[in-house]
Parts: structure tokens; sequence; C-alpha cells
């Protein structure tokens, strides 16, 4: 009786060990398959968009993270856009999702970055550490969060001959979809200013930007047929601000647009904050134009009606007006 126990024991331990190595095999079987699955779609939609003019490649594709995760490496990544001018090229890509929660995906990115534009502007960056997580929903990406540390870029306008690099030991970059808008938010932390040649413009500052793109809700996850240029887009800047800390802050709102030329117009409201001392550290870095910051300063007091004032300006196709009409400057197109 005990042997005849002890061999329907056996036989129930055999059964569930056998179990167990097929439901392992299935599992493996069914993730490798997954994983081919999404390697061949992943291929096909950066081919998807040829038809349209914008070609992206994902060198070496492959997915990894067996067994609990699945997620795609790339060695290079790069993107052209052969209609509206624009071609990017990015380091090595790595991201993850649990095989539980596939909607939640965790990436970093590799710089350099050099991004050029049909109008002659390049964009140059490097970071030490790249992060960002998304969520997905049946419709696309519904939202992403990344942050970036010690972030420096050279910015440089062939058609002006204008250049300045930007540095920031942190950055935090937030998108959601918000129907068909997007709503981008963006801080940059301990953020230096300089132009080529010229002493650094201000002092470290921290800048944010919190914008609605109208229409453009497909940025996000690159379902927008016109990918990631703003030519033609419209938007409502919210808040736009550089502070320098001990009240020195300049906010810009209002509603604003960019042309299929890249230039940007716009009704904007100028809300500048310690008046005084923006004229001091503006005066440090630019002494030849001291006395004419003075006088900036007097008219922007007279306006404000002390040490704060608030201007409206008004943007053309990238000419800058003062009050509507006194010309303040010129920016150039995207």
């Amino acid at each position: 009786m005990a042997a005849s126990s002890r061999t329907g024991v056996s036989g129930k331990l055999w059964l569930l060990a056998c179990g167990v190595v097929l439901v392992i095999a299935l599992y493996t079987a069914g993730w490798f398959y997954a994983a081919s699955t999404l390697r061949e779609r992943t291929l096909t939609l950066l081919g998807s968009q040829e038809k349209n003019g914008v070609s992206a490649e994902c060198s070496d594709a492959e997915y990894r993270g067996y067994p609990f995760r699945i997620g795609l490496f790339c060695s290079k990544v790069a993107i052209d856009d052969r209609v509206n001018g624009i071609s990017a090229t990015f380091g090595a890509l790595r991201s993850a999702a649990q095989v539980y929660n596939p909607g939640h995906i965790v990436w970093e990115l590799d710089s350099p970055v050099e991004a050029r534009t049909g109008h002659g502007l390049t964009v140059s960056t490097t970071w030490e550490n790249f992060q960002s997580s998304l969520i997905t929903r049946l419709r696309g990406v519904e939202r992403t969060s990344t942050v970036i540390e010690n972030a420096k870029t050279s910015v440089v306008s062939s058609s002006t001959g204008q250049a300045f690099d930007i540095s920031a030991s942190h950055t935090e970059i937030h998108l959601r979809q918000n129907g068909s808008d997007l709503d981008a938010a963006m801080t940059l932390e301990g953020t230096d200013l300089m132009m080529k040649d010229m002493p650094q413009l201000l002092p470290r500052l921290t800048a944010n930007v919190d914008v609605t793109l109208n229409g453009r809700a497909g940025m996000i996850d690159g379902s927008d047929p016109n990918g990631l240029v703003l030519y033609g887009t419209q938007g409502e800047m919210r808040s736009l601000s550089a502070d320098l800390g001990q009240g020195r802050l300049i906010t810009v709102s209002g509603p604003f647009s960019f042309d299929e030329q890249g230039y940007l117009s716009g009704k904007l409201r100028l809300r500048i904050e310690q008046i005084d001392a923006w004229r001091n550290s503006l005066g440090e870095a630019f002494p030849e134009i001291a006395s004419t910051l003075e006088t900036v300063s007097r008219m922007l007091s007279a306006l404000g009606g002390g040490r704060n004032a608030s201007l409206d300006l008004t943007i053309t196709r990238g000419k800058v007006f003062a009050g509507g009409f006194i010309p303040i400057g010129e920016i150039p197109p995207i």
C-alpha cells in the first residue's frame, strides 16, 4: 500500500514537472514569436512614411529582455524628412517594458544628436544621461516624460550667421495628448546661455515652458502626418519664463503660429519683474549698451508704474514690434 502511494505521488510530480516544462516552453516560444513580430512591425512602421517623404532607420534593430521584459534596441537612430528638409541622427536606443504591463515603456537614448533644417539651422546636442518613459493606449502614446542630465546644445543659423550655446544641468520634458491637441511642459535648471564670441549673456537661470500645439497630438507618437516639424502650426503659449533668482523674472504668454516657411508670428504679453536688476545684469554682460539699457529700463518702469512692467509684443513673420509698431528685433525661421 505504501509503495503504491509513493508511485502515485511520483506520477503526480512527474506530471507537474512536465506541465511546468510545457508552460515554460510555450512561454518561451510565445516571447520569441512576439519579439520577432514586433521587430517586423517596427521595421514596417519605420518604412511606412516613405510615401510621405519621411524615412527612419533603427540600425541593428532587435528585441531583448527575455524572460520578464521585452524591449527594442538600436545601435543608431536616424530620421530624414525630405519634404520639409529636416534630418536628424541619434545615438543608441535601449527600451524595455514588463511583459505583464507592455503599455508602460521605459527607454534610454545616447548622444550626440545632430539635426539640420532646410532653412540653414543646425542643432547639436550632447548629454550625460537621457531617460524617458511613456504610457500607451489603444489610440497610441497617451503621455510621456523625459529627464536629461547635463545637456549641452549648440545652435547655428547659416541664414543669419547667429550662433549660440545653451546648457542645462537638469532638464524635464512632459508631453500629453489633450484630445487632438498636444500639451507640452519643459523645465531647464542651471541654464547657461552664450552667444558666439561674446561673454555669457545672463547669469545662470531656470527656464520653464508651458505650451499647447493645436491639432498636433500625433507628434507624441509619430502618427502626425507632418512629423515633428512646426510649419503651419498654431498654439497657445501659457507661459515661457526665465528666472534669475532674487525676483528677476521674465514671462511671455499668448497665441502664436509658424507659417509654411517656418516664420514665427503672434501676439504676446511680456512681463518683466525687477527691471533695475535685469538692467544691471545685462549691463554687466554688455557694458557698451549700458546707456541704452538705462533708457529702456526707464521706459519700462514708466509703462509698469514701478519696478515691474508689462509690454505687448507683436511678431509678424519673425519681425518683433513693441506695442505693435516699434521694431526691436528679428527672429530667424526655424
